[in-house]
């Protein structure tokens, strides 16, 4: 057996932090160690009948940077194997990664059941864009599994959601929603954004599509934008069809980045569930309404978190008594935490979700995915825990 058969069989039995590391090592060029960047926009052939059969997909190889690169491919390759699934297919970013996914499955006619809880974008590309092409969206609460069977009608091709959710943190059934979805000849499309594949795997529970914000967790360092949807490879093939004609791609660069980020992922999420667990049960006993956080034995998704994710994730969010205006000065009062929207950073971020990630949804759309006035988000990130602790504090005592 050679050696690179060896090493396929390896990885296929290898845990994730073990394929984060080496799946897609290509040391055909100068036997090197570390990843390099393909910084081209196109490639040379031997001859015209060579370029032909490339652009016709009768030989494989590199055609073009919109959709074949070689540090694009490896990062795919890694995020593939790390989900289970049979490819995937990188995007510029998470919202063109669901993009791709609803311009390839999607057309005139068909419906498509959401879950209330998304990211605010999520629901506004969906509603203003998407609609206008006569594709109908229905809104049902996450967790309600009634719901999601009733919202079924004969034209429904599509189910979509986030587990945990944005930020309220509530878990879906993903297994269930499977086999609503297959029962309606639909896809079940899950967002794996806040759990990565390190903490949960949608596919192996029954999910059709996973995308990713790759921005997030997979960079973990705030550094650069990336979407991804991994699925089986005839599904792939229409997201990178997709791709190859509309042109939302990932750069060389963001995805050496994030391929960089893949290796350290699961040490760090293992960090960021150990600190937002301390965080969460701290919160429990300050001067808040509620806190969100599946890893708390009171919260309502708790035993589901359990069993279908490893760990419960970085994102804690809580409601202050007070409204928007508590929320707002809890926040100013902070000095350590980065005020900002984005997650999934190093360092930890703190953000007023009805003002920013979902700050374009009608308050109506706010109060049935739970989003309060007084509730803030934070990603915690891989500083001292005690310190972080210090930072809430003081938010706490400007109220």
């Amino acid at each position: 057996m050679d050696k690179k058969t060896q090493l396929a069989q390896a990885l296929a039995q290898a845990g994730a932090a073990t394929k984060a590391i080496r799946t897609g090592a290509d040391r055909s060029h100068e036997m090197e160690h570390a990843e390099p960047i393909f910084m081209t926009s196109s490639y040379v052939f031997d001859s015209a009948e060579d370029a032909a059969a490339r652009f016709s997909g009768e030989e494989p190889g590199n055609v073009y940077s919109r959709y074949t690169n070689p540090t694009v491919r490896q990062f795919e390759q890694r995020l593939a194997a790390m989900e289970g699934g049979e490819a995937a297919c990188s995007a510029a970013s998470g919202m063109a990664a669901i993009m791709a996914v609803a311009m390839a499955f999607l057309q005139a006619g068909d419906h498509v059941i959401c879950s209330q809880s998304v990211f605010g974008s999520t629901t506004v590309m969906f509603d203003k864009y998407f609609a206008k092409f006569g594709v109908e969206f229905s809104y049902v609460k996450l967790t309600d599994l009634t719901a999601w069977q009733k919202a079924v009608k004969p034209n429904t091709k599509m189910l979509f959601c986030e587990s945990p959710s944005n930020p309220t943190a509530e878990v879906a059934d993903i297994a269930a929603l499977a086999e609503i979805a297959n029962q309606a000849s639909a896809r079940l499309v899950v967002d794996n954004c806040f759990c990565t594949p390190v903490l949960q795997n949608p596919l192996a529970l029954g999910a059709h599509l996973v995308c990713h914000s790759a921005t997030k967790y997979i960079d973990g360092q705030g550094r650069c934008l990336g979407g991804a949807v991994v699925g089986n490879q005839a599904d792939i093939n229409e997201v990178i069809g997709v791709m190859r004609s509309a042109g939302p791609t990932l750069s060389p660069f963001n995805a050496w980045l994030l391929l960089k980020g893949l290796e350290t992922l699961k040490v760090r999420m293992n960090a960021h569930c150990a600190s937002a667990q301390t965080i969460a049960e701290w919160l429990g006993s300050q001067n808040v309404e509620k806190v969100h956080y599946a890893g708390l034995v009171d919260h309502s998704g708790h035993e589901l978190a359990k069993r279908q994710q490893s760990a419960f994730g970085g994102v804690v969010s809580f409601v202050v008594p007070g409204g928007k205006q508590s929320a707002w000065k809890f926040i100013n009062a902070t000095c350590l935490m980065s005020i900002t929207a984005n997650l999934g950073d190093a360092k930890t971020t703190i953000t007023h979700p009805a003002s920013t990630s979902h700050g374009r949804w009608t308050d109506e759309m706010r109060t049935q995915a739970g989003i309060e006035d007084g509730l803030i988000r934070i990603a915690v990130g891989l500083e001292d825990v005690e310190d972080l602790i210090a930072d809430l504090t003081r938010g706490f005592a400007a109220l």
